[in-house]
């Protein structure tokens, strides 16, 4: 059997306060010009992310994913959940350390892991405390991406089979760092490295890995 609220109850639902959370998420996807899905999806999220804070669904978002959209919508975390009354004055430009300078091509090879920071570049939208970025040198993506910055974190050691067919940041044993895709070769631990515009590189050791979150223009 059916069961018919009166509209009273509707009107009671629609009433209920909404939480600062709710109020402050809705307030800066108007000041940013953002909607909720298109947005979501851009950073990684899932689709009903905002939806569902800005529905009352979601009430304790996970930490990293509220940074995320934090600094989409320019604002900071402590502003959304009510802790700061500074929608923009706190925020800042964010920024990543610039780890490196890694070959696209089969013989570039730029620089060790151990290198450490190099400069600070602008975080990309979807940046976590533990992203990264490397600088391309070399054509093998293709001559657009000389220069282009790549962004990276959940670096793994050894590879995981969620990495093969992925764009990825590899630490080989001879000190190269490069940006290829990953093929598990048929020989045990060992993988194939392609890229666009030369031939493989086959059957080697891959010491770390990690996939490509983004790449933009320096």
């Amino acid at each position: 059997m059916d069961v018919i609220f009166p509209e009273r109850h509707y009107r009671a639902m629609s009433d209920e306060p909404k939480s600062i959370l709710q109020t402050r998420v809705e307030e800066r996807l108007e000041a940013t010009g953002e909607k909720a899905a298109p947005l979501a999806s851009k950073l990684g999220l899932s689709d009903s992310f905002i939806r569902d804070i800005l529905r009352g669904k979601t009430k304790s978002p996970r930490a990293a994913s509220l940074e995320i959209l934090a600094t989409a919508l320019r604002t900071t975390t402590d502003y959304l959940l009510g802790k700061s009354d500074h929608a923009e004055a706190d925020y800042e430009e964010r920024t990543v350390p610039l780890v490196g300078y890694v070959g696209a091509g089969a013989e570039a090879h730029f620089y060790a892991s151990g290198d450490g920071e190099l400069d600070q570049v602008p975080a990309p939208e979807n940046a976590t405390s533990e992203t990264v970025a490397v600088e391309i040198r070399g054509e093998s993506l293709g001559a657009l991406f000389e220069h282009w910055l790549v962004y990276y974190d959940e670096v793994r050691s050894p590879v995981t089979p969620d990495l093969h067919g992925k764009l990825c940041v590899v630490g080989l044993p001879d000190d190269r760092i490069l940006v290829k895709q990953i093929k598990p070769s048929r020989a045990p631990g060992l993988f194939h490295l392609m890229s666009n515009t030369e031939g493989p590189i086959l059957d080697v050791q891959i010491l770390w890995a990690a996939r490509v979150k983004s790449m933009v223009p320096r």
